[in-house]
């Protein structure tokens, strides 16, 4: 198992833009998917997107073109690019790292309002 911690959320205005970084409690380089999560209050945790230690991604219809993950296994960090925000994006983003036994982050939130 691995712990991880996210961070980078805040407030942003519409349009604006913010880096999530996910930092792993060991090395990540042997985890084959790793993968942001987010849950807007009231709804389910939905997929927004993974990446595979090669470095293959994919995305969320909603947020194709506006958000890019990526991760730095040196570093034992994953990151999420997040441009062009909306107020839909509003939510708590979890880092998740697909593991035999399955690992979360605690969370962080970013909201998107003016």
């Amino acid at each position: 198992q691995v712990q991880l911690v996210e961070s980078g959320g805040g407030l942003v205005q519409p349009g604006g833009s913010l880096r999530l970084s996910c930092a792993a409690s060991r090395s990540i380089f042997s985890i084959f998917r790793m993968a942001w999560y987010r849950q807007a209050p009231g709804k389910q945790r939905d997929l927004v997107a993974t990446i595979t230690n090669a470095g293959t991604t994919t995305y969320a219809d909603s947020v194709k073109g506006r958000f890019t993950i990526s991760r730095d296994n040196a570093e034992n960090t994953v990151y999420l690019q997040m441009n062009s925000l909306k107020p839909e994006d509003t939510a708590v983003y979890y880092c998740y790292a697909f593991t035999p036994l399955p690992s979360w982050g605690q969370g962080t939130q970013v909201t998107v309002s003016s």
